[in-house]
């Protein structure tokens, strides 16, 4: 006879966590589960026409040795006494929980799998390796494991403090949103009645606001008049350079531009870019002033007629680099002071600084989603002939801050005979 009541209150308080789950056993097929976060959970293993199964019976210290005993003890007797009722009753039974096929199927991890996949559909490649990094980093190795309906709110707490604690304020508060949203998933679909993530920003420490680097836009003249005269060494970045400057999207968005989204003959040029490589995955419309229709024009004997527009130098079957044009503004003298992204702020600043566009034609034009989730339901305007004016008075301004070659050479041999 196997030995059993092996464990005592003690035995239990002084067992710790490790870096992987473990369990200690009392006897007669219960143990007690230990997570990495701390938390403890008993199980019963029993076989059932001729397959093993296992029940859960509650979390420590809710549910206590003794009272775990007595969950045994009832369970074993339903067996022992009708073994064609006994998994109805164990079903039924209200700590008891599920067999092992339907524990593996509600613990975290698997929900997060199911939800990622429904979710992922709706998102960029690079947003959706993003979120899946953070969780298998930050979450999956204390919670995984474990059945969801069993996840309390200090299991979560413990997750996010552990990410704090790091300095990671930012990455901390964006898992706490996915969370939320992974058991509010779980909710709807049956395997947990609560959400514990819910309402724990509170708590969480604020992550400042993250500002891009961006050129002041004194500075911005000097900047244009570098791309230029570098043109000859990188053509086709230079042109890059000055695409986004004029039409300031996103990096991913000018790299995968391929050439079937343009419409650059039309009396109205436009660049529609597919909702599938979007931020926020809805189609955008980009109006082309004439500055950017030159631009194209140009970058057509460097690449075309179809394909990336902006293609790798050495393969034109690839879309140019991620850091190309990072590495192209440090070489002109601006490392550390400039990201591509900052552009965006520029153009922003600028743009809402003239008073002569509405806020609304602006933010449409940046692509960002609005903040008022009502408004958000309700403006559904593209604002496209205040747009297509606007690009072009930004195209414009961009063109009378080009300072001349020779000004820029009298300037600095002034400086220099000082």
């Amino acid at each position: 006879m196997r030995p059993s009541n092996l464990l005592t209150e003690l035995s239990i308080k002084q067992s710790k966590p490790k870096e992987k789950q473990y369990k200690i056993t009392d006897g007669e097929g219960m143990y007690l589960r230990i997570h990495p976060n701390g938390s403890k959970y008993w199980q019963l293993q029993y076989w059932f026409e001729g397959k093993q199964k296992i029940n859960s019976l509650g979390i420590w210290p809710e549910v206590s040795l003794k009272q775990a005993r007595e969950k045994r003890y009832e369970a074993k007797k339903k067996l022992k006494e009708d073994k064609n009722t006994a998994w109805k009753d164990l079903q039924s039974f209200e700590e008891a929980g599920t067999h092992q096929e339907k524990v593996n199927s509600t613990t975290f991890q698997n929900v997060f799998q199911e939800w990622f996949s429904r979710q992922s559909k709706n998102w960029t490649e690079r947003h959706s390796r993003g979120v899946e990094s953070n969780l298998k980093m930050y979450v999956l190795p204390d919670l995984g494991e474990i059945p969801i309906a069993d996840i309390s709110r200090q299991d979560v707490i413990a997750v996010l403090r552990k990410i704090e604690a790091k300095g990671k304020y930012e990455t901390c508060y964006r898992i706490r949103q996915k969370l939320e949203a992974i058991f509010s998933f779980a909710e709807i679909e049956g395997h947990c009645s609560t959400n514990p993530a819910k309402g724990l920003q509170q708590i969480l420490t604020k992550p400042q606001p993250k500002f891009q680097n961006s050129i002041p836009i004194s500075e911005l003249p000097e900047f244009l008049q570098k791309i230029d005269a570098d043109k000859a060494t990188a053509p086709s970045t230079a042109l890059a350079m000055k695409f986004i400057i004029l039409t300031f999207v996103r990096t991913s968005e000018l790299r995968f531009a391929d050439w079937q989204e343009f419409k650059i003959d039309s009396t109205d040029p436009l660049w529609v870019i597919p909702a599938e490589r979007m931020k926020m995955r809805k189609t955008h419309h980009v109006p082309l002033s004439r500055q950017v229709v030159s631009i194209l024009k140009e970058m057509q004997q460097y690449s075309g007629p179809e394909g990336y527009v902006f293609p790798q130098f050495y393969n034109s079957n690839k879309p140019m680099s991620e850091n190309t044009l990072l590495y192209f503004s440090n070489r002109l003298g601006y490392g550390g002071r400039n990201t591509i992204h900052g552009f965006r702020s520029v153009a922003s600043t600028v743009l809402n600084e003239s008073g002569q566009w509405h806020p609304d034609v602006i933010e449409r034009q940046l692509a960002h989603q609005e903040s008022n989730k009502v408004r958000n339901a309700y403006n559904r305007a593209e604002y496209l002939p205040e747009r297509r004016k606007m690009m072009e008075w930004w195209a414009n301004y961009i063109d009378s801050l080009i300072i001349p070659a020779d000004v820029i050479y009298i300037n600095k041999r002034r400086n220099k005979s000082v």
